[in-house]
């Protein structure tokens, strides 16, 4: 069955903030028309015919940053080769900057109907830090036109960043939960190598917030939430109820998507994905755990094009793959991300329903670390459902390798 979910990635942006390490590009305007011209391209000869789509996510870089014709272009393909089903949820990230009537109603025209705004704080101190090029009050003027435009907002915000105390966090969280918003993602700060802020943490220019700081920050939020009737429904997103992001659910469930653009990896079945000139193809393992088959039919590719805006628009634009990365994920390699995923979730993962497409047991894959999780007190059981206790929320990040090796 084809997928119900697709990610479009927009590269361009004003400017790079320190922490940022993802797919993007700036001062270079020029390649807007190109990149367009191959990201029609590479739809029209993934998906062949218009593909209907229950969610679809606009991501970058900053959808928000196009305009006009551009932006009026970038609609007009996405209207026609994945057209949204009625009831379906359209998000687009945006900048505060440009959450602007004018453009808004833009976005809006086209059928979005969930604003992302990536805020990261209110504070000035904080926003300098992080290199944002809005301020706090341009933030909060954001989210209050976003909420005249659309039925469902999101705010991202950042917590432990450099020099932050723990009541300046709890300052900027109480400012969130006055504003016009239905869903908040707090990320704690994590610098990674490929962002600024990684060679000034070397030169020691920048310290990082310990992790008993950064545990106190998280706590916070759990409780301020849940305290104010939000639902705390996966690691790191709460939203009041009937809320959810139900594109990203897509991705903690399993379930395929199509991904179009520099940077985006899709997930499709076999079938789907195709054989394809890529510059590097990672094989499935050859072990096989319980009694499960391996067959080709039952396998999922994993694709991530090019990050690169520039190698992807020659490679796309010259009739050439716009895939970096193809890597087959075998049944166990599936079924070990299904968990993982699935654990980010607070409802947890059903295991009768996971061993029912496994076709066997579970246990013997994921021992000895099941049962050390359980009796540390990291995970635990409810009812059908293994999912995270509180415990285990803290230090999640650090259970999902074990659960994800083959060996």
């Amino acid at each position: 069955m084809p997928p119900r979910s697709a990610y479009i990635h927009v590269p361009f942006c004003r400017h790079r903030c320190g922490y940022c390490n993802f797919t993007l590009i700036t001062g270079r305007d020029d390649l807007v028309d190109s990149y367009l011209d191959a990201l029609e391209l590479e739809m029209s000869s993934q998906l062949e015919s218009p593909q209907e789509v229950d969610t679809l996510f606009l991501g970058g870089g900053t959808p928000s940053y196009l305009t006009g014709e551009a932006l009026q272009r970038l609609f007009a393909m996405i209207q026609y080769w994945l057209p949204l089903a009625p009831g379906g949820e359209f998000s687009s990230e945006m900048n505060p900057l440009d959450c602007v009537a004018e453009q808004l109603e833009e976005f809006r025209a086209a059928g979005v109907n969930r604003a992302s705004v990536g805020g990261q704080s209110f504070a000035a101190d904080k926003l300098k830090i992080l290199e944002r090029d809005h301020s706090g009050e341009d933030l909060e003027a954001a989210l209050a036109r976003c909420a005249k435009f659309f039925p469902s907002v999101s705010l991202d915000l950042i917590f432990a960043s450099p020099g932050e105390t723990v009541a300046q966090w709890r300052s900027d969280l109480q400012l969130a939960m006055k504003s016009p918003i239905q869903h908040l993602s707090t990320y704690g700060l994590t610098i990674e190598r490929g962002a600024a802020f990684y060679s000034r943490v070397a030169r020691q220019e920048l310290t990082e917030i310990d992790a008993d700081e950064q545990l106190e920050m998280y706590s916070h939020v759990m409780d301020a939430l849940v305290a104010a009737g939000w639902e705390h429904y996966e690691v790191s997103n709460f939203s009041l109820p009937g809320f959810r992001c139900r594109h990203n659910e897509a991705y903690w469930l399993g379930r395929p998507w199509w991904a179009f653009g520099p940077g985006a990896a899709s997930y499709l079945e076999a079938s789907l994905a195709g054989e394809l000139t890529d510059e590097r193809k990672v094989e499935p393992s050859d072990r096989i755990a319980g009694n499960a088959t391996l067959n080709a039919s039952s396998n999922m590719v994993r694709r991530v094009n090019h990050r690169s805006t520039t190698t992807y628009i020659r490679r796309v634009l010259a009739g050439q793959s716009s895939v970096a990365e193809r890597e087959v994920l075998s049944p166990e390699q599936q079924v070990r991300e299904r968990l993982v995923f699935g654990l980010r979730r607070l409802e947890g993962v059903c295991w009768g329903g996971l061993e029912q497409w496994w076709k066997a047991p579970l246990e013997p894959l994921f021992q000895p670390y099941l049962s050390r999780y359980l009796e540390q007190g990291w995970l635990e059981w409810s009812g059908e459902h293994l999912r995270l206790t509180r415990a285990g929320l803290v230090i999640s990040d650090a259970l999902w390798p074990d659960l994800l090796c083959a060996d």
